[in-house]
């Protein structure tokens, strides 16, 4: 497997500000801080850079994110065991952001789609929608294993006939799985309606594949993805009922 590097993550500034601030009291336990979309705008940055920094403080114990009542502080210290001075931090959270794992994966798996477009055969295709009728299946029970998603993924991979690149998308789906934040930020979402959104995506992927266009590919699978992201930001808006389809303002819809 590839290394990781720990770049100054900046979801990991974020979050150790705001820790320094329960700590000195100015969010006390007990009380509420702002509203994630009044923490990016105060700080310029993305709701997704907030979203992954509250993600880090709920994993440490210091707050709760409450659905339709904002973000809570439950505690002025670590309550889990996970590092806080800097020495440490890159140790302590040597984790990819959820979001942040959503871009790398974007900008890869649109460009894996695009090549695969040119190299599949009818057993490449025909693994494609075995995975995407084990989606559907999962969705008519209402549960999400991710089985079928990442089946999907590996097979527009392996369609590639590139052992690399099929290595560098395990990859991906490997830091997902072992991801604690990934894991975290799928407990926020209460229902798997949205799934069949991904679905659909999904069908339109192969339809892409399947008539051999390296454009339509990547246009779909790129699509798809900024989709999910948009999607996963929505549907785990535990904070706030009222929420209004934010958009990703730091990565484009379209290449």
């Amino acid at each position: 497997m590839l290394g990781l590097a720990e770049p100054k993550r900046l979801y990991q500034k974020i979050g150790r500000d705001i820790r320094q601030q329960i700590v000195d009291g100015v969010y006390e336990v007990g009380s509420r801080l702002p509203a994630e979309r009044d923490i990016a705008e105060m700080l310029n940055v993305s709701r997704t850079i907030v979203r992954e920094a509250l993600i880090m403080l709920e994993l440490e114990g210091l707050i709760e994110v409450r659905k339709g009542s904002g973000i809570h502080v439950i505690a002025s210290e670590n309550t889990q065991n996970v590092g806080t001075t800097s020495e440490n931090d890159a140790a302590a959270f040597n984790d990819v952001g959820p979001f942040e794992l959503l871009q790398a994966r974007q900008l890869i798996e649109s460009h894996v789609a695009s090549f695969a477009a040119t190299q599949l055969n009818k057993t490449n295709l025909q693994n494609m929608r075995s995975a995407l009728e084990l989606e559907k299946q999962e969705l008519g029970q209402g549960v999400n294993t991710g089985k079928g998603d990442e089946l999907f993924h590996m097979a527009i991979a392996e369609a590639t006939q590139n052992s690399v690149l099929v290595a560098l998308t395990q990859q991906l789906w490997e830091i997902r799985r072992k991801s604690p934040m990934w894991k975290r930020l799928h407990e926020w979402i209460d229902d798997v309606d949205y799934l069949e959104e991904w679905v659909d995506d999904h069908d339109k992927i192969i339809h892409a594949l399947s008539c051999k266009n390296p454009e339509a590919a990547r246009h779909a699978m790129w699509q798809h993805l900024e989709n999910v992201k948009t999607t996963l930001l929505r549907v785990s808006d535990k904070a706030n009922d009222s929420f209004d389809r934010f958009l990703f303002d730091h990565s484009p819809s379209v290449l």
